[in-house]
């Protein structure tokens, strides 16, 4: 049995916005920090903030809302451990006719459809955000 870290973690972004929450604790990890550094610069979090040391480790999410509306309308993951999907650049479509975004991670990191089309790189797609 696989323990699925990036879905639990996607899972706890989608119930706290689903209910208003302003902000979330989850455990740290890399690819959660890589992942909140590009919710983040795509404007879909204010900001996240990395509390503790070692096993203590904790990114804290603060949420964006417009007029009490999450700016993360939905975030579905994609590539699960049972089923893992990989795409070339080319094959990746725009989410929401480009109001979202894809996030894959690569062998230059984990960074957006955007950067994909620029480097032309491809790798597992980890989840789309709109």
């Amino acid at each position: 049995m696989a323990i699925d870290t990036i879905g639990d973690f996607l899972t706890i972004i989608r119930n706290a916005t689903m209910v208003g929450k302003p902000s979330a604790v989850v455990f740290y990890s890399k690819i959660r920090y890589a992942i909140s550094q590009i919710l983040k610069d795509e404007g879909f979090i204010k900001d996240f903030l990395i509390q503790g040391s070692g096993v203590e480790k904790k990114i804290t999410l603060f949420f964006k809302y417009i007029n009490s509306e999450s700016v993360i309308h939905e975030i579905n993951r994609i590539s699960t451990p049972g089923k893992r999907v990989y795409s070339q650049a080319k094959n990746i479509k725009p989410v929401v006719g480009g109001l979202g975004i894809v996030i894959l991670t690569t062998n230059q990191g984990v960074i957006t459809n955007k950067e994909v089309r620029n480097r032309q790189v491809g790798g597992e797609v980890i989840c789309t955000v709109w």
